[in-house]
């Protein structure tokens, strides 16, 4: 009996042993393989624009959408997110990854449907895979690319670039790459990526590597329209990491704003931009990640266009979609300097069948 025990307690020891070894192992996997993208990137400039500068008094349109690595079919809700129904029940999500391919591939092709049919001249799109484990290894910027036809250069900036996530648990996250896509029809003169603070502690290793694509445009009167493609943080608590992503975004458009340039930023702010808390209905109580951003945060000669009419930009996601029951705000739009006019901003509704986000899109005039 005694040496029965003692080969008992020898096994149980070794398997506790072996699965404490095999996480620090996966601890220091995930660490080494954590790189921060540099600063200040030149990205590569691809595709033949349709026109080679912009005029000034013309009306443009541009359209952003985050297309959420094509997972955010009305049935997806996502591990990371969680709220409370307006009973006072907690609700979490469910899936790492994309239900499977076939939603993947649906979700995809709708959005650059949707896109394609503004006809617009500018494109924003964030959440774009490249490969990853979440969303099958699809090139989703092929396949937006392959939508949207000719007559666009584009630019791809990463902004995730993942290990082998092993959580949640019961459906892995996995190896990830992933970005943010900006397509134009007039002629790009420069594309740079500019890296984003990002939380310095253990959650750098599980969070977007952020950043903002700036790609330059030659107007006919010698300056430049300046468009920035952004992803600012969302899980941040206390809201100190987008705080910063936020001075810094500040800081460069006024510079740019200085030297008489046209600026557009658009994107997913991860803020609330329209005042929409509590403006559709729902099921859910108000989220406590949804922070505003107001035009008096941004740098002087800034304001931001966005609209709370007709419907969200973004669904909750700890559940699957229901008309009525998520709660939604305006966290997508748009930040322009006082030299562009702003013609008009509509929320695009899609019903989130392909995305846990709304397209936006807007018309714009450079002032001289």
């Amino acid at each position: 009996m005694k040496r029965a025990l003692k080969i008992t307690a020898i096994v149980l020891l070794s398997v506790v042993a072996a699965i404490i070894l095999a996480a620090v192992a996966y601890v220091i996997y995930v660490a080494a393989e954590y790189d921060r993208i540099e600063d200040n990137l030149a990205l590569d400039i691809d595709g033949t624009a349709s026109l080679d500068q912009a005029e000034t008094d013309s009306v443009y349109r541009i359209v952003t959408y985050n297309i959420g690595f094509g997972a955010y079919t009305t049935d997806f809700s996502f591990f990371m997110d969680s709220g409370v129904m307006s009973d006072g029940t907690a609700v979490s999500g469910e899936h790492g990854k994309a239900i499977d391919k076939e939603r993947v591939l649906y979700a995809v092709n709708g959005a650059s449907g949707v896109l394609k049919s503004q006809n617009a001249d500018f494109i924003f799109v964030q959440e774009v895979d490249t490969d990853g484990d979440r969303s099958y290894n699809t090139n989703e910027y092929d396949m937006l690319t392959t939508a949207l036809g000719e007559g666009y250069q584009r630019n791809f900036a990463v902004n995730f670039h993942s290990a082998f996530l092993m959580y949640p648990l019961n459906d892995f996250h996995g190896k990830n790459t992933a970005g943010i896509a900006t397509y134009s029809r007039y002629a790009m003169t420069e594309a740079v990526r500019r890296s984003y603070p990002v939380d310095d502690g253990f959650a750098k290793f599980f969070d977007l590597d952020r950043c903002f694509a700036v790609s330059r445009v030659s107007v006919s009167d010698g300056k430049e329209l300046v468009l920035i493609n952004s992803h600012m943080s969302a899980y941040d608590e206390g809201g100190l990491i987008r705080g910063a992503q936020l001075e810094m975004l500040n800081e460069f458009i006024a510079a740019e704003y200085a030297k008489g340039n046209y600026v557009v930023v658009g994107g997913d702010f991860n803020h609330e931009l329209a005042d929409s808390l509590g403006t559709f209905p729902s099921e859910q109580q108000t989220p406590d990640w949804a922070y505003p951003l107001t035009d008096d945060m941004l740098a002087d000669g800034f304001r931001i266009a966005a609209t709370a009419v007709g419907t969200g930009t973004c669904r909750s996601a700890e559940i699957p979609y229901e008309e009525g029951v998520n709660y939604l705000t305006v966290l997508d739009g748009f930040i322009v300097s006082d030299n562009v006019e702003i013609v008009s901003v509509e929320n695009i509704d899609t019903g989130f069948e392909y995305s846990d986000h709304n397209p936006v899109a807007m018309e714009f005039r450079l002032i001289p």
